[in-house]
């Protein structure tokens, strides 16, 4: 800390009007000397105003501080300082500071001097949104109707967000159909909250609105979308934003780019997507995961294993890169894929993070695909220890099926039991075809198309040609207790199934198709692409929730290993 030194209280006043704040020592060696020197109540207030700012909103600032000096303050009708500390405790990571937030908000509602204002309820909804607050958020929703804010945009904006977060999607549609004024924000929070609640879809269309009514884009808006046809598989749309890109309509910032990077490889375009890594000069952690995670996902690393290790530790040594879970997830994904169970284990073990229920789940499905019961046997236990998210069934769906596999019906019960228990309910099946700019998704059995007819009529013409190569159903992979005649039928009917014959229909004979399963691909399904993609001399390329499928000439990219 600098120590001041002053001949007169009138230097020394001086002074300290212009001493930079750095530090919370110098904050408080501040404070004293404008408590001690500034007589004009005016100039006093002015310097507490500048002293109270960097407490309350600088990473070296001090939230208690910055309270007590708020308690300090003469009453006032200017609601800055009430809005700078909600606004600093609504940015924190801390729950507590939220409530805080709050706190302070209902000290303004009860002694209105100064009272709330278009500035003070966005920050407010953050907190509500951060602690899940619903009810005590619609409470407030009614106060800005009530308090005559239901004009501004940046309050509403705030509100739509708050929807989103707590799974109100519904409301969040209404408020933003009834703002008048929508700026870029206002389209951004709707299609950002529409890709985290899981509609894709809907925030695709959603853009293609504010396109045609030009309202224009930044890298927000590009990045949101871009997630969206990551899930969806549209690669038109995903091309026609990175012309946007190109343009120079938004900048080129380090998020675009890696939101880039990953809409090619969840897209099938890998190639695409190494070509946008290449052209980053500053490369960062966030544009080297996704590129790996794309190559990992494509099969490019497939047998690769000393070049992987190469990598990994060259991106500590000579990029000072650290490595991250996700970059342990992808060596291991690499080891087991290869056969390298003994390997892969060790890794997971030995490595400096604790390790997630991804890779025990990575590594139970490679014993499953390599035959080694025994370590999948032990590592099922390990997993069915683990203490997973109250909304995640995937380590639950995943040990029942390898039960099932090995006809340990009673074991699957159990799953099946615990899942119940605990209010799990597995996600359905379903698929995601582009065809003509449109995405078309289909769900086991689906019946709801408009050209349905068609698609089944297609599918029944599909399955005489492949019977005629042999093809016969692994009624295994219908891991229920019924008869094999049934299960062949609902093999048959699986929402990829559905997709592929829809994408004949709708495909020129010889272009590829592109498919986005949300659920791992079973091995009947693996083998009707395979088998497809040779009578009908069409590259299909099919992801799933593990990796891409290249399907050529009866052959995949996985061989057979996924």
């Amino acid at each position: 800390m600098k120590v001041y030194y002053y001949h007169t209280p009138q230097a020394q006043a001086q002074q300290t009007h212009k001493m930079e704040i750095s530090t919370m020592g110098h904050a408080m060696q501040l404070h004293v000397q404008i408590l001690k020197t500034d007589t004009n109540q005016t100039q006093k207030l002015k310097n507490l105003s500048k002293l109270f700012t960097f407490t309350a909103l600088s990473p070296s600032g001090d939230l208690n501080y910055a309270h007590s000096l708020l308690t300090s303050l003469p009453t006032s009708t200017n609601s800055y300082y009430h809005n700078t500390l909600i606004r600093a405790y609504a940015r924190s990571p801390d729950p507590a500071h939220h409530f805080h937030s709050l706190s302070l908000f209902l000290d303004m509602l009860h002694d209105p001097t100064p009272s709330p204002d278009s500035f003070t309820y966005p920050f407010v909804f953050k907190s509500c949104a951060r602690l899940r607050l619903t009810r005590f958020g619609k409470q407030l929703h009614g106060l800005v109707f009530k308090s005559g804010f239901w004009s501004d945009t940046c309050v509403l904006n705030s509100l739509i967000h708050f929807y989103f977060v707590c799974d109100e999607s519904d409301h969040a549609h209404k408020v933003f159909d009834k703002v008048t004024d929508r700026d870029v924000v206002s389209w951004t929070t709707m299609i950002d909250g529409l890709v985290d609640s899981e509609q894709p879809v809907k925030a695709i269309h959603l853009f293609d609105r504010m396109v045609k009514e030009r309202i224009g884009v930044n890298e927000v808006t590009v990045v949101s979308v871009l997630r969206a046809c990551a899930e969806t598989g549209s690669l038109s749309v995903g091309r026609r934003v990175h012309g946007l890109v190109e343009e120079r309509i938004i900048g080129l910032e380090a998020k675009v780019s890696t939101a880039l990077i990953n809409m090619y490889a969840k897209c099938g375009c890998i190639d695409s997507a190494i070509r946008v890594f290449d052209e980053i000069v500053d490369k960062d952690v966030f544009a080297w995961t996704a590129m790996i995670n794309g190559l990992a996902t494509h099969g490019r690393n497939a047998g690769l294993i000393n070049e992987a290790f190469k990598y990994l530790e060259g991106m500590r040594k000579k990029h000072g890169v650290k490595p991250t879970i996700q970059h342990y997830g992808c060596m291991v994904d690499l080891l087991a894929r290869a056969g390298h169970l003994r390997d892969a284990e060790e890794i997971v073990r030995k490595m400096p993070i604790e390790p997630d229920v991804v890779m025990w789940r990575t590594l139970i499905w490679a014993c499953k695909v390599h035959g080694d019961t025994i370590r999948g046997d032990r590592l099922m236990k390990h997993l069915e220890l683990l203490e997973t998210d109250g909304n995640d069934c995937g380590s639950y769906v995943l040990v029942g099926n390898v039960y099932a596999s090995a006809g340990k019906w009673q074991d699957k019960a159990r799953m099946r039991e615990l899942m119940n228990w605990k209010g799990l309910v597995k996600p359905p099946g379903s698929s995601k075809i582009e065809a003509n700019g449109a995405i078309h998704e289909f769900t086991l059995g689906d019946s709801t198309h408009p050209e349905a007819d068609n698609i089944y009529g297609k599918l029944d013409e599909v399955e005489e040609r492949l019977r005629e190569e042999g093809y016969r159903p692994k009624v295994s992979e219908v891991l229920l207790e019924i008869e094999d005649e049934k299960k062949a039928f609902q093999l048959w009917h699986h929402s990829e199934k559905l997709a592929l014959a829809y994408g004949l229909i709708r495909t020129n004979p010889g272009d590829g198709i592109r498919i986005v399963k949300n659920l791992r691909s079973c091995e009947d399904c693996h083998e009707v692409m395979k088998l497809t993609s040779r009578i009908y001399r069409r590259e299909i390329v099919v992801r799933d929730r593990i990796r891409f499928h290249y399907f050529r000439n009866g052959e995949c990219s996985c061989k057979d290993l996924w």
